[in-house]
């Protein structure tokens, strides 16, 4: 528990230095709203703030959408508490940690933006001939990324000990009565009706 705790904090730290390292840069260095490119038309830089919730949606309504942000971080300490990442059938259960640290440092980045200014800075912008996905931030990806992975993790059933672990034997000897009993089924014995030494008729 003290390891997941530790990963929590510190993927959710990094997430947050550099959301906000990169949101100041932005601020104080690109032109508000001047598209600057950086991989043709694949990646510009558009400096933008956003009043509404991730990818500009639900902008101009002033709605408090800090409120979504609060409850995504009580959310993920709460399934933290109580252990949603523990280890899952066929691996660890670091995958659906590493996807809640992501999403809570996302969570706190934005709120940050939003009780300082009501607004979150915006200024990845990425497309294709033409077509453009709104524009968004470190935040919004690392939320984004975290969604996935828990998604793609959750189809992994908690490991809980069974029977069969607490009848397992060591390495070499059947594993408890059952394995016992399938020893014995399978040991060769005399042929009915004679002895070991004699031919059949």
């Amino acid at each position: 528990m003290k390891r997941s705790l530790l990963l929590l904090a510190g993927v959710a730290a990094a997430v947050i230095a550099l959301d906000r390292w990169t949101k100041q840069w932005a601020s104080s260095t690109l032109p508000y709203n001047q598209p600057v490119p950086v991989a043709g038309e694949i990646l510009r830089w558009t400096f933008t703030r956003n009043s509404g919730v991730a990818f500009g949606i639900g902008q101009g309504t002033g709605f408090p959408y800090y409120i979504f942000s609060i409850l995504a971080v009580l959310v993920i300490v709460a399934m933290f508490l109580r252990r949603r990442g523990a280890p899952t059938e066929g691996g660890s259960g670091w995958p659906r940690q590493l996807a809640l640290a992501l999403i809570l440092g996302g969570a706190i980045g934005n709120l940050v933006d939003r009780v300082k200014a009501g607004e979150v800075v915006d200024f990845i912008e990425v497309g294709f001939h033409g077509w453009h996905w709104p524009v968004f931030n470190v935040a919004d990806s690392a939320v984004s990324v975290g969604v996935v992975l828990f998604a793609l993790a959750w189809s992994r059933r908690p490991v809980s000990p069974g029977p069969a672990a607490a009848t397992a034997g060591a390495p070499g000897e059947p594993a408890g009565l059952e394995g016992a009993g399938v020893a014995e089924r399978g040991a060769a014995g005399p042929v009915p009706g004679g002895s070991t030494g004699e031919p059949l008729a």
